[in-house]
């Protein structure tokens, strides 16, 4: 199983609490909507165009372009620095499809590397070996609310006149030494999948960066490659983040930073309580990382067994991801087989993702690891 655990006895922990989330700021969200639904005022608009301006000065970059989710964001990331049929591009094995979907989506090429063993982010190295005459961008994904080796990766890309992309869907307010996700790169893709950091209503994304040739491209192309009504320069898409959506978001942006705060915490409880649990391996930061654990991923032998025993125990768990993208079969055309990228593939069998989310409690907690321990105990 890869699906959150849903128990529903009384002392469940779930994995992600939205409810709680959702209950905190619907009184002002709500506010916002009936003026919306009484103005009829769905698409585009002051909402749009206030979380916009609002996400861009908290990321810290001059243009942040609401989109319909995260793969769109991502595929008119690569298009707008001139991605195209035929190139290639740089992306960890270790990662949610969808950095390499939004690849082939446009007819280019995913260039698989490994990760490092401690953090499961790109490895530069492995970066570097993988350039070729055709590589045209390079996409570390900023996983479980970290942030990627970025001055390794900048200077690599640099070194090869290659664009950086971010995908920081999973690190909204993450930072580095060198700035926060998102800000740090070419250009970069997050979404706002309702369980994100940072979460809408349903889908919703945004592609953020300094360039403005990069921002004008994003914002022409994902409406239908107009900028005029009616005048089409490019062939486009269907993209637009919806004025709902927008609303939820700016009100929940203004509490991103305390929510992260509980993230942070809730990650250092869980460090203190699994110092002493053997045969458990639990994630630490990169150093000068303020991470944002949008995900507690440990590692653990015979993980399904142990994930079973959690969930049985009413404890939500999930896997992120039990199969690295060049085993899927979605990309069985790539030619790799078992083994091309071992780091990889040996923490597929065996990270666990613990309940993360800035309303647990310290008891919900302790719950969780005296679980853990017994599972993993009776090993």
């Amino acid at each position: 199983m890869t699906q959150a655990g849903t128990a529903t006895r009384a002392d469940a922990v779930p994995f992600l609490d939205l409810a709680a989330q959702q209950a905190e700021v619907a009184d002002e969200v709500f506010a916002v909507w009936r003026s919306q639904f009484g103005a009829a005022a769905f698409v585009g608009g002051p909402e749009v165009a206030g979380f916009e301006r609002e996400y861009a000065e908290y990321i810290g970059v001059r243009h942040a372009i609401g989109v319909g989710n995260g793969t769109d964001a991502l595929e008119l990331a690569y298009r707008a620095v001139g991605v195209g049929p035929g190139d290639e591009v740089i992306l960890p094995a270790n990662t949610f499809v969808a950095t390499a979907e939004a690849v082939s989506r446009i007819g280019a090429v995913p260039v698989l590397v490994d990760v490092d063993p401690e953090h499961l982010l790109m490895d530069p190295a492995a970066a570097e070996a993988a350039v070729t005459a055709r590589t045209r961008a390079i996409v570390p994904v900023h996983l479980f609310g970290q942030t990627a080796p970025m001055a390794a990766l900048a200077a690599l890309a640099a070194r090869y006149d290659l664009a950086l992309i971010e995908d920081a869907a999973q690190a909204q307010g993450a930072r580095s030494t060198a700035g926060r996700a998102g800000a740090l790169g070419t250009a970069a893709a997050t979404s706002f999948y309702p369980g994100k950091n940072l979460g809408a209503a349903g889908d919703a994304g945004a592609v953020m960066t300094d360039r403005d040739d990069v921002a004008e491209f994003v914002r022409n192309v994902a409406a239908h490659g107009s900028t005029i009504k009616y005048v089409h320069d490019r062939v486009g898409l269907n993209s637009r983040l919806d004025a709902l959506q927008a609303a939820m978001l700016r009100v929940k942006l203004r509490r991103l930073e305390a929510w992260n705060a509980a993230r942070r915490a809730a990650a250092e409880r869980y460090a203190r309580l699994l110092a002493d649990v053997p045969g458990v391996h639990a994630p630490t930061s990169r150093p000068g990382n303020r991470d944002v654990w949008h995900l507690y991923v440990v590692r653990v032998a015979q993980r399904d067994r142990v994930a079973d025993a959690l969930r049985s125990a009413g404890i939500g768990v999930a896997i992120h991801y039990p199969t690295p993208i060049h085993l899927t079969p979605a990309y069985a055309h790539l030619g790799h087989r078992a083994g091309a990228f071992p780091v990889s593939e040996g923490a597929a069998g065996r990270i666990l993702s613990l309940p993360m989310h800035p309303h647990l409690t310290p008891a919900q907690q302790e719950r969780v690891v005296a679980t853990l321990r017994a599972a993993v105990g009776a090993s």
